[in-house]
């Protein structure tokens, strides 16, 4: 997943500090705990733009780490017996395997919709 882009309320509003023996205290960063796949909630679509006409189930909202993310897609595109990736923190497999990557998905333990036309 992308890091969290750092805005100016992330500072705690101290920008700049003319005294020399100030020291910012910045809290310590939580890292992504990964959620269980049952409180996963994955959205499954047949997605088409910038692909040339071709079509590709991709599925997105996946919450933990990228090495978890691989691992899923790994699954799904063995299981459909087709190719595939895992970037961006979603999962593409081609093809339209909207019905089968539900039902792998809701086997797995997630929560799944079907989502798009």
């Amino acid at each position: 997943m992308k890091a969290k882009k750092k805005v100016l309320n992330d500072f705690g509003g101290i920008m700049f500090s003319t005294d020399p023996s100030f020291v910012y205290e910045q809290d310590n960063e939580v890292e992504d705990v990964p959620l269980a796949a049952n409180q996963q909630d994955l959205r499954v679509m047949l997605d088409r733009k910038n692909r040339g006409g071709k079509g590709v189930t991709l599925v997105t909202g996946f919450i933990g780490s990228t090495d978890a993310l691989e691992t899923l897609a790994k699954m799904l595109k063995s299981k459909c017996g087709v190719g595939g990736a895992a970037k961006d923190g979603e999962i593409l497999i081609q093809g339209d395997f909207r019905d089968k990557v539900l039902l792998l998905l809701q086997k797995e333990g997630y929560k799944v919709k079907k989502s798009g036309g």
